[in-house]
């Protein structure tokens, strides 16, 4: 599975959450809210050491990864991250 962030992304996060190279995100499965694949399941995200990288992205010196306990939520999907402009928060796509 591969991780995908657009620029706006990218630049979100700098603006957003203040990463700095040596910076870990992780992408992870959470209760509650829906998602295409799992009902009951939304993703989440959060500034967090990895433990058991699944899947990563290091770009800028920014690790963006997802846990291996947590691939199972993607389906076999890849992660695609970008920004929705008009709500100034992140979107999530799942591509095959």
């Amino acid at each position: 599975m591969k991780i995908a962030l657009t620029n706006e992304a990218l630049h979100w996060f700098k603006q957003e959450m203040e990463v700095e190279p040596g910076d870990t995100i992780r992408f992870y499965a959470r209760y509650g809210g829906s998602s295409p694949f799992h009902e009951g399941f939304s993703l989440g995200m959060t500034r967090e050491e990895p433990i058991a990288i699944g899947a990563e992205a290091v770009i800028d010196g920014v690790t963006y990864y997802i846990d291996e306990k947590d691939l199972w939520f993607f389906n076999d999907h890849n992660l695609h991250v970008d920004v929705d402009a008009s709500l100034d928060e992140l979107q999530y796509e799942y591509r095959t």
